[in-house]
């Protein structure tokens, strides 16, 4: 398997800023909407960092795993499941659905889509 290390920078850089903003920020634009613009991304650069699929691919997974997750947040799947005791899941997997938390994924998607196709692709 063949490490892609400029993701691999990318997402430890993100992760890094997304860990800041959920330990240090509790409410506002960055906390609730950059954040999750950022964690399509760092899940993009996650997928890029280990996988040879192509950036479209790997950009509609990351979509749909992050739909996934804000639509379990609808069904309040967590609750369901009787798993919302667990901080961190409670953390990973969000406690409230939110059409702007689609759109921020959405574009958090689209901009490091392009940034690959313009300036990173590696394929």
């Amino acid at each position: 398997m063949k490490i892609n290390k400029i993701y691999l920078i990318i997402f430890i850089c993100i992760l890094g800023i997304e860990i800041s903003i959920a330990l240090f920020l509790k409410s506002g634009f960055i906390r609730h909407t950059f954040g999750d613009f950022l964690a399509a991304i760092l899940v993009f650069s996650f997928f890029k960092t280990f996988s040879r699929m192509s950036y479209l691919k790997i950009a509609i997974t990351t979509l749909i795993i992050a739909f996934c997750i804000e639509f379990a947040q609808y069904f309040q799947l967590l609750n369901y499941l009787n798993l919302n005791q667990f901080k961190l899941l409670r953390i990973v997997f969000g406690t409230s659905f939110s059409v702007q938390d689609l759109v921020a994924y959405t574009l958090g998607v689209i901009t490091i889509y392009f940034i690959d196709l313009k300036l990173l692709n590696n394929e």
